[in-house]
């Protein structure tokens, strides 16, 4: 893929999702019926739609309105451990779900960053933040191929159906391993391809921003993670999420080529 195509890839997805929280912010729908798009006028389909992700309804009354756009494809603080004290990076922030779920469980000597590419949604997100009262929590503009945090700052990384719509991910992942600490950990919940999927699936630029086309292929993601130097890789599909995904781009059967996964790795410590 040439500079070109990848300046093209991100800038489709950045206006997609400045589109959908545009589109919330004005308390409508998102206008695309595919992908990992979620998000409704209608407050009770946005819970819905994060509960099958594996979000409680605790969860979803522990955030400010507004938060749960009913994006993404699973719960990476489920496979977080998250303890207090630590500082924790979320790639792809959004309206600060996951940032704001993961406040508490860091406490006030922790600290949790939001990274996001899309101005309208980092704004949303410190909005939120301000009406939540999340003074452990900050959100910075930035692509998450040049994460704008420090070396060696953070204990965990978690991302929720956000790598999948990089057009660079092994940057992605060389990004992760810089900004976590020696012996840090990666947590995200992404999308995976089974197989490879089509080539009109592959090429059609609607079913990249909605979280399909981009899909890494399982071996791929494996080779990428230990390029980057992660070790300690576990990649777990879940076959149940196909149920959700097939919603994403309804009679196109993207569901027989990708599904939701869990994905952990740590950064190896330093040598005793």
């Amino acid at each position: 893929m040439n500079q070109e195509d990848t300046d093209q890839i991100r800038q489709q997805v950045r206006d997609s999702y400045a589109r959908v929280a545009e589109a919330d912010n004005a308390g409508e729908g998102c206008g695309e019926a595919s992908g990992c798009c979620g998000v409704s006028d209608d407050v009770a389909i946005n819970a819905l739609i994060s509960t099958r992700l594996g979000y409680s309804n605790a969860d979803l009354a522990a955030v400010p309105e507004g938060a749960d756009m009913g994006l993404g494809c699973g719960n990476p603080r489920a496979i977080a451990s998250l303890r207090p004290g630590e500082v924790v990076v979320d790639l792809g922030s959004g309206g600060g779900f996951d940032a704001f779920l993961a406040s508490p469980e860091v406490g006030a000597t922790g600290r949790v960053i939001g990274i996001d590419m899309t101005p309208t949604m980092v704004s949303k997100a410190r909005a939120n933040a301000e009406k939540g009262a999340f003074s452990n929590v900050e959100f910075r503009l930035g692509e998450i191929e040049h994460l704008p945090v420090a070396d060696n700052a953070a204990d965990v990384i978690i991302s929720n159906c956000v790598i999948n719509l990089s057009p660079d991910k092994p940057q992605v992942f060389r990004e992760a391993f810089r900004v976590l600490k020696p012996g840090g950990r990666l947590a995200i919940s992404d999308v995976v391809a089974g197989t490879e999927l089509p080539e009109d699936m592959r090429n059609d630029p609607v079913l990249y921003a909605g979280c399909i086309a981009g899909a890494p292929l399982l071996e791929d993601l494996q080779a990428m993670l230990q390029a980057a130097g992660f070790r300690d890789i576990r990649i777990a599909p879940k076959d149940e999420s196909r149920e959700f995904i097939k919603d994403w781009a309804p009679g196109r059967g993207v569901e027989d080529y990708v599904l939701s996964a869990h994905i952990e790795a740590t950064k190896p410590p330093p040598p005793a």
